[in-house]
């Protein structure tokens, strides 16, 4: 019976789609447009651009601002269980909600809501595979008319830690006193430490490079032309290139932990790995004082 079950998701991910992925947690855009009046969907836009989601989003959309939602807007953290509960149950989510997540900038600020929804233990919660840029290609509708949720029931978890990595985590990564492969999937310049941050993006760490030991595998390989992820067996074969296979926990860092929510939600939704993200990431790492740095480049801060 496993067997049958099997070859017919195996079978259903070859429909629609040269880069289909696991419906566990993925949605096509096709499905969505479909599905949004089944009355269990719960649709949540997490874009990183102002006014956005005000000009016009999917119907029946929530907006959830990662600047103020998803984060403690005075520590630097998640948002606490109990705001998060709060904000679900404003956003009408329910215990038997399917919940996707969708937005701007390829998904990253999405794929962060959806390591923080599994952070407090939420089900049934997937990605729109491709994100707004797909569904405004696909001239798809938008609205700019806000729908006024009746109040879910959802009760979060107390966060599950073992998702989430910490300073202490990575640097004994760089030190060796850990086997974890850690996934730098900045840019090649930002990796080498050419660059400090992505060009038009604010400086925030006073040394460039990387964590020692890191692997370089930029958040754009794992995505096709349009957004979706490419298939399992591409995703395998990028990562393993890079010594990643999933025989080593793993841990994901960018600069500020958006980037790598993405690829953490590669690695972990789609490919099984155990996986955590750093959030602290380079910001914090490379402004932490006696931890180690590879710096190729020999880009010093403030030097010309």
């Amino acid at each position: 019976m496993k067997l049958v079950k099997t070859l017919l998701l195996a079978g259903s991910l070859l429909i629609g789609s040269a880069h289909a992925a696991p419906s566990d947690f993925l949605v096509s855009t096709d499905w969505l447009e479909k599905n949004l009046n089944d009355p269990k969907l719960r649709l949540i836009e997490v874009s990183v651009n102002p006014g956005l989601y005000e000009r016009g989003h999917i119907q029946g959309a929530s907006n959830f601002s990662w600047h103020t939602d998803l984060v403690d807007p005075v520590r630097r953290d998640i948002v606490s269980q109990q705001n998060f509960e709060k904000l679900l149950r404003n956003a009408g989510v329910n215990a038997d909600s399917t919940v996707v997540l969708y937005g701007d900038t390829n998904n990253w600020f999405a794929a962060w809501g959806a390591w923080v929804f599994d952070i407090y233990g939420v089900k049934n919660v997937k990605l729109l595979d491709g994100g707004r840029k797909k569904w405004e290609a696909e001239n798809r509708p938008l609205t700019p008319v806000a729908k006024q949720q009746v109040a879910g029931n959802i009760k979060v978890a107390p966060a599950n830690q073992k998702l989430r990595a910490r300073l202490s985590d990575v640097v004994a990564v760089a030190e060796k006193k850990s086997d974890a492969k850690l996934v730098d999937i900045r840019s090649a310049d930002e990796y080498s430490g050419k660059v400090f941050a992505p060009a038009g993006v604010q400086e925030l760490a006073i040394r460039a490079g990387h964590v020692p030991g890191a692997a370089n595998v930029p958040w754009g390989q794992a995505v096709a032309a349009d957004g979706t992820f490419k298939s399992v067996d591409e995703l395998k074969k990028i990562y393993g290139a890079a010594g990643i296979d999933g025989s080593k926990p793993v841990i994901t860092y960018c600069r500020i932990g958006e980037r790598s929510s993405h690829t953490w939600f590669a690695l972990s939704k789609l490919l099984g790995y155990e996986v955590r993200n750093y959030d602290g990431s380079w910001t914090e790492y490379g402004n932490t004082v006696g931890v180690p740095i590879n710096n190729p480049a020999g880009t010093v801060w403030g030097g010309k």
